[in-house]
């Protein structure tokens, strides 16, 4: 008995009086199954030869024959036979003499982990009939020749998702004969979007292409108003992620008989893609320090990172929203679940799920960083997985919200759904699982309050807009951005809009209604804010605007503060104070300008680039605030590809990849990252410094695995500039 088995063994907890055999959910432990199994005794000169013995099976497991063509699988790299349930594959069994189906009896069984049970779904018997019915498990005799039959075999629509291991058994008078066991004849099935009676049916072709069998996609980051998109790749067939995929639902103790489940599957998924509370995947990092580990920013997909976690079973440093989001996608796409990545600009975070977010002014009208505890995202990447919902009524089924970003703890977990867009949408938060949550990131109001000084709290502005103004996702076939969020939410102040809130408020999101609050806005006088775009390194200048719609004079006392953020809103330095007294002619527009120099925010800038702009001015005469705030995202500087000549699968080539600092400093620890599904496992290089003004250039020789479209991405990461991407899609010809 090897080392790991025995640990195995004293680990596992002694059998008690509940459970007949212990909890079964790893799909790579195995029972032994005997070769020869007797129904009493043997008599003498019993010969196992004299009967139907199997000599060969034949899986039909390459990429270019029928099963793994049929079944959608062919891009998968690994050896064994790939499948998706509910849908025939062919397998071929040579014997030892031609069959005769008079006499001989012979069946297949198919068996997962270490104690296989019939009514669990974890041994399936199959005996050879002369039809198979549609959705359930069978066998039959398509084609015999000499020695050999070719059998189709129908796989259950609600079978479960694994590796498992097959055995041919043959009747003799006396026992049972089985073949040997053969890791060659391990079959992997997997959830089937193309069968019409799998949980996870899309009924678009263009769609499954995209959402099941497409190996990299698009992020989109930055802020509402200065989107930005990067490439991620998800790597979903790479060589091992398989396996690294299934290891992940052992690592999340998923008992083997609830695999068949898409809701399970994502629900524990969602816990154990995090490290927090279970030692999962990623361990996240928020906080610009990534010592022993890697920065978000820049991992270029999911591939290292599953299988540095399936090799070391430990969390892998460090992740963010995308990170964690594009492993999930991963995950998802790899066991067959469609799966999409969504982005929400301007995402709550809110502390205490009651639809409003604080943030609190002191006397003069500033932003009050003490008292202030919730915080608005730029943005915020989660899942939606693709599948019905026979747990909730009719209607629900769709697209579901899943989110492997530790946030708050669901049932004591760190994990998020799935729940159902659909519900979100109408208010329908009672349905299972994390709607209230959900809702509140895509529909919060923001308060600002003034603090009296006797304690009393005065509201003295309410934006009902800014939070989850925009939902997007990548559009099928194309690197273009989908705007979405109409499927999230009603157009902003309809009828609907307000009925959904009242529905979501009836199933207990808390929410103060505006009404309880004495909150007369200055209605006469628009403030509005820009800034123009901005290049990293350089000056830059903001304008604020005021709109006089009144016939009276006004003065305003206008603060701005510039603040360096975390993406998620939460503020790490202000570097920017600036107040002014504005004059207000009568109907009349004045337009004040600010300059901010790059010496001002460099020095404590962080990875994201990003800054937050509050601006509150106060009308001295009616003692009213107005208020607004915004993102501003810095123009980072990209990488370029390119290839020398034309590239041709199983042929060496070559790749440049160049940069030109444009910062007014040197970067140091500079370390590239090179990856392309299809063409060439990551590549990293450190570089140790690059001078002002210098470029880089590296080459890398590789030799492209597979024809067709393909995508290299890279990335670039250092001490003070982080996030520099860079893409080539490149057409691989055949050779």
């Amino acid at each position: 008995m090897s080392e790991t088995t025995r640990t195995n063994e004293e680990n596992k907890p002694p059998l008690n009086g509940r459970r007949a055999i212990p909890p079964n959910y790893s799909n790579d432990e195995e029972n032994e199954v005997p070769e020869m199994e007797a129904f009493g005794l043997i008599p003498r000169g019993f010969n196992p030869r004299d009967y139907l013995r199997v000599v060969d099976i034949y899986m039909f497991k390459e990429p270019q024959e029928i099963n793994k063509q049929e079944h959608h699988t062919d891009k998968y790299y690994n050896p064994r036979l790939i499948v998706r349930r509910g849908q025939a594959f062919q397998i071929q069994i040579d014997f030892n003499r031609p069959y005769k189906p008079e006499t001989d009896q012979f069946w297949l069984e198919f068996l997962m982990g270490r104690y296989p049970q019939q009514n669990k779904g974890t041994y399936i018997p199959i005996l050879v009939g002369n039809v198979l019915k549609p959705g359930q498990w069978g066998a039959k005799i398509i084609h015999r020749e000499n020695n050999s039959v070719r059998l189709s075999i129908m796989s259950s629509t609600s079978c479960i998702i694994g590796k498992f291991r097959l055995y041919v058994a043959v009747l003799t008078p006396f026992g049972i004969l089985r073949t040997r066991r053969n890791s060659a004849t391990d079959t992997y099935i997997l959830f089937n979007p193309w069968c019409q009676l799998d949980a996870v049916y899309l009924d678009d072709e263009k769609e499954r292409e995209e959402y099941v069998l497409n190996d990299v996609g698009i992020v989109f980051h930055g802020s509402v108003e200065d989107i930005k998109s990067r490439s991620w790749s998800y790597g979903q067939f790479e060589e091992n992620i398989l396996d690294a995929c299934l290891f992940l639902m052992d690592k999340a103790e998923l008992e083997l008989s609830g695999r068949g489940n898409p809701i399970k599957i994502c629900r524990v998924a969602s816990a154990v893609i995090n490290s927090r509370d279970d030692n999962g995947v990623i361990a996240g990092s928020w906080n610009n320090t990534y010592d022993y580990g890697v920065a978000p920013s820049a991992w270029t997909g999911s591939v290292d990172i599953l299988l540095e976690y399936y090799s070391s079973k430990q969390p892998v440093r460090y992740g963010q929203c995308w990170v964690f989001a594009g492993v999930f996608n991963t995950f998802l796409r790899c066991l067959g679940i469609p799966a999409r990545l969504i982005t929400n600009y301007s995402s709550a975070h809110d502390n205490n799920a009651n639809l409003r977010l604080d943030f609190f002014l002191d006397d003069e009208g500033k932003v009050d960083t003490r008292l202030t505890k919730d915080s608005v995202w730029n943005y915020h990447c989660w899942n939606e997985a693709w599948m019905t919902r026979p747990d909730l009524p009719v209607g629900f089924g769709g697209w579901q919200v899943v989110d492997g970003t530790p946030q708050e703890t669901s049932d004591g977990m760190y994990r998020c759904g799935p729940a159902s867009v659909q519900a979100i949408k109408h208010g329908h938060v009672c349905f299972q699982f994390d709607a209230p949550f959900v809702y509140a990131e895509v529909n919060g109001d923001i308060f600002y309050t003034r603090m009296e000084k006797n304690g009393t709290q005065v509201v003295e502005n309410i934006d009902t807009t800014r939070i989850g103004q925009l939902i997007v996702t990548k559009k099928v076939g194309s690197d273009e951005m989908m705007d979405i969020t109409e499927e999230y939410k009603f157009r902003e102040g309809s009828d609907e809009e307000r009925l959904a809130l009242e529905t979501a408020v009836m199933y207990g999101v808390k929410k103060q209604s505006i009404q309880d609050t004495t909150f007369q806005p200055q209605t006469d006088v628009d403030m509005d804010f820009q800034a123009q775009r901005v290049v990293l390194g350089n000056d830059f200048r903001v304008t604020i605007t005021f709109r006089n719609k009144s016939r009276n004079s006004y003065t305003a006392t206008t603060y701005l503060s510039g603040n360096i953020v975390f993406y998620t809103g939460v503020t790490k330095s202000e570097f920017k104070k600036h107040s002014f007294s504005a004059k207000l002619e009568p109907s009349s527009s004045s337009s004040f300008d600010i300059v901010i120099k790059s010496s001002e925010y460099m020095g404590d800038l962080l990875e994201q680039a990003s800054f937050h702009f509050f601006v509150t001015a106060r009308i001295n005469e009616t003692g009213k605030i107005l208020a607004v705030q915004k993102a501003v995202m810095l123009e980072v500087p990209t990488l370029r590809i390119k290839t020398k000549g034309e590239l041709v699968a199983g042929k060496e080539t070559s790749v440049i990849v160049e940069f030109t600092n444009p910062l007014k400093q040197t970067l140091e620890n500079v370390m590239l990252r090179l990856e392309g599904p299809g063409l060439l496992r990551t590549i990293k290089k450190q570089f140790g410094r690059i001078p002002m003004n210098s470029t880089l250039t590296w080459e890398v020789k590789f030799t492209p695995m597979r024809p067709g479209l393909r995508r290299l991405i890279a990335s670039l990461n250092s001490d003070a500039l982080r996030h520099v991407y860079g893409e080539l899609n490149v057409q691989v010809q055949k050779p």
